[in-house]
């Protein structure tokens, strides 16, 4: 069986952010494996070491050289290989942009299932794997937080969270899933994993080995273009209101009034 978990290095979500020029200053700021992807990364191994001789783990990803430290922590954690997609043809994709760049190169590769996070933390847009699903012409589940595979595996049943609960469906392999926080509990790579990864394969591909034509489908074919971003406004601290229950319902009213400008 063959597993593919595509995976995306983020900012660290504990680091202070700031903004220059309209877009997040990216500079000294600590980055980490998308916490979703860990969920995919994870319950790939954890099929793998059911089945270790017939089972393949393959991660990849798209962007800059930098990365690779997020495709090492991966097989760190047990994955086998990994694809690294690095090529300024690929600067400055939308969410489409990155799933035909995947989805080419996934092309390229041997699978059965395809895992991805559920979103990455960074844009939060939760775009890439189910557009991935269609340009693969695969069915696709999202927010999978169980997934139990046929003995001969070529189903899969699948638990998805929805408003208010939770849905068992099941569909057939290949099939690409994007993964929940519940699935599983990803593991930190041990000692052992981390000296092994510095001798596992990391692939490196460009714009032409995966047929991916930048004048067509670069950043200049984007559906979606951020024009800038900007921080929240400061909170303003809370005000205690003193008095009796008429009085403090006068300030609150007066409050929302004059201040707030709600009412």
């Amino acid at each position: 069986m063959n597993i593919i978990v595509c995976v995306k290095q983020v900012i660290d979500t504990g680091a202070a952010l700031s903004i220059k020029d309209g877009k997040v200053n990216t500079e000294g700021l600590p980055r980490v494996l998308n916490p979703y992807d860990e969920f995919a990364v994870e319950e790939a191994v954890r099929i793998r070491e059911k089945s270790p001789d017939d089972t393949t783990v393959t991660l990849i990803s798209l962007g800059p050289e930098n990365f690779k430290d997020t495709l090492r922590k991966g097989l760190a954690m047990g994955a086998d290989k990994a694809v690294h997609l690095l090529d300024p043809a690929f600067d400055g994709l939308d969410g489409l942009g990155v799933a035909t760049a995947l989805a080419k190169a996934i092309r390229t590769l041997k699978y059965d299932l395809i895992l991805c996070g559920r979103q990455a933390v960074d844009d939060d847009r939760a775009q890439v794997g189910p557009a991935m699903a269609v340009l693969l012409g695969l069915p696709f589940v999202t927010v999978v937080t169980d997934l139990k595979l046929s003995d001969d595996r070529q189903q899969a049943e699948v638990t998805r969270q929805i408003e208010g609960g939770s849905e068992i469906l099941e569909a057939p392999l290949p099939l690409l899933l994007t993964c929940q926080k519940g699935l599983n509990e990803p593991r930190l790579p041990s000692l052992k994993g981390i000296m092994a990864a510095k001798k596992k394969e990391i692939v490196t591909l460009d714009a032409a080995a995966i047929g991916f034509d930048a004048e067509v489908m670069g950043a200049a074919a984007n559906r979606v273009r951020e024009t800038s971003l900007e921080l929240p406004p400061a909170r303003n601290k809370g005000v205690i209101l003193e008095g009796t229950p008429e009085e403090a319902c006068a300030q609150l009213v007066k409050a929302l009034r004059d201040e707030a400008k709600v009412v």
